[in-house]
């Protein structure tokens, strides 16, 4: 079938037409088989089609594909919430549903406006939060994501992001410097007096699969409680298991004011959503913010409902932190392996795995990572780039892959290695 009809504004990675999916693996209407180590960037953690999401969909479809949350409120969005409650921590205890990460972010710096009455919202340098005009002014991982959109809303600042192997420091050095930034930003841009949230992802997505260390975390909470600041999470990528337990964030021993969700929610279903204390939620005012479809569709709810059993029942956030370990010392052997391949580190938590490709310079090598990502795309292995610099491959397959499967697709890899 022609491709001529779609828009342009897409990237594409393949041109594969997929007829089918099943756990790590897409096939196309010849049958061809291809393993898909990108999830859908991160959203099918349970895996194409698993079990128990299909027939929770089957069934929801079968009684009600379309309640409005302002009309009425379906049972599946009360069991969401009761579910979620369960897995996030005690003081958070109130949930808004919407569609796509994006929505979720602009919920959470609404929420957090609203809940403080301040206006400045801190982001990290490296950050991804979406493609709406509110989120592309706090993306700043590429340029490219928004280029000739200007101007963007304005009342956001950005400060350092942890990222010791860029720097080129180790790790106490590299958050001394960030939270000295900070101060110097909360000295010189926005005053804590005016700052109503700081907003980081816990491990890098777009900005090259950097996990934030739990120091800086915790420093970073420090400060939002001196001054009364709202921490804001965005887990829309390292959430749900992704990263070996079910959110990031937890590494620190921290908890945040507001929690954004999306992507492994709903294994490819359209949710996400936020989560906060009641007490910050009672503070947004009703009726300034919703939708048609905020809340979610019972189709997707009901999904997320099986997404999240099926991560706790399959063992699916131990399975991604022991594999996740067995993938970076894999990765590991072979950066020492093939030198000449110009991997400058292997870094990451549970399967949220980056592998950055420098020179022997130290500059960033996007040249090598095409070529080898290229070359695994030629051979049936699914992998993205991300980084600012487009040098970083990350691995990011389904939580339900196996140590055989992960073996499978690291053949492919060290072949693409191998050429450079």
């Amino acid at each position: 079938m022609s491709v001529e009809l779609l828009s342009n504004v897409w990237t594409h990675l393949t041109h594969v037409q997929p007829a089918r999916a099943e756990g790590i693996y897409i096939y196309d209407s010849d049958d061809n088989r291809y393993i898909d180590f990108t999830s859908g960037i991160g959203v099918t953690n349970t895996g194409h089609c698993h079990p128990k999401v299909v027939k929770a969909v089957q069934d929801q479809a079968a009684s009600m594909i379309f309640s409005q949350m302002n009309i009425t409120i379906h049972p599946k969005a009360i069991e969401l919430a009761e579910k979620l409650n369960a897995i996030t921590p005690a003081k958070i205890d109130r949930f808004f549903f919407a569609n796509s990460g994006a929505e979720a972010v602009e919920a959470s710096v609404k929420l957090a406006r609203q809940a403080t009455g301040r206006k400045n919202i801190i982001v990290m340098q490296g950050s991804f939060h979406g493609r709406t005009h509110q989120t592309m002014a706090m993306t700043t991982s590429k340029y490219v994501y928004r280029q000739n959109y200007q101007p963007l809303p304005g009342a956001v600042f950005v400060t350092p992001f942890p990222y010791a192997y860029f720097y080129g420091w180790d790790e106490e050095e590299t958050v001394e410097f960030c939270m000295k930034q900070l101060d110097l930003l909360l000295h010189s841009q926005t005053s804590p007096g005016e700052t109503a949230a700081i907003v980081i992802e816990p491990i890098l997505g777009e900005g090259g699969y950097v996990p934030a260390p739990d120091g800086f975390l915790q420093e970073l909470r420090a400060v939002c409680d001196q001054h009364g600041i709202l921490l804001i999470a965005d887990e829309v990528q390292s959430g749900f298991g992704r990263a070996g337990k079910m959110f990031a964030y937890e590494y620190a021993g921290i908890e945040p004011d507001i929690l954004i969700m999306a992507k492994g929610l709903g294994s490819g279903l359209p949710i996400s959503g936020i989560a906060a204390p009641a007490a910050i939620m009672d503070k947004w005012t009703p009726g300034t913010h919703g939708g048609t479809y905020g809340g979610g569709s019972p189709i997707s709810l009901a999904g997320a409902c099986a997404s999240i059993d099926a991560i706790q029942e399959d063992g699916l956030i131990e399975n991604s932190r022991v594999l996740g370990d067995y993938l970076i010392t894999q990765l590991k052997g072979l950066q020492s392996k093939y030198p000449k391949a110009n991997i400058g580190e292997v870094r990451g938590r549970g399967l949220m795995v980056g592998v950055e490709f420098t020179d022997p310079d130290g500059k960033a090598d996007g040249d090598t990572a095409s070529k080898v990502a290229n070359h695994c795309v030629a051979n049936n292995l699914l992998l993205l780039i991300c980084g600012s610099y487009k040098n970083v491959i990350r691995f990011i397959p389904p939580l339900t892959v196996t140590k055989e499967q992960l073996d499978e697709g690291l053949a492919i890899f060290e072949a693409g290695l191998s050429q450079q």
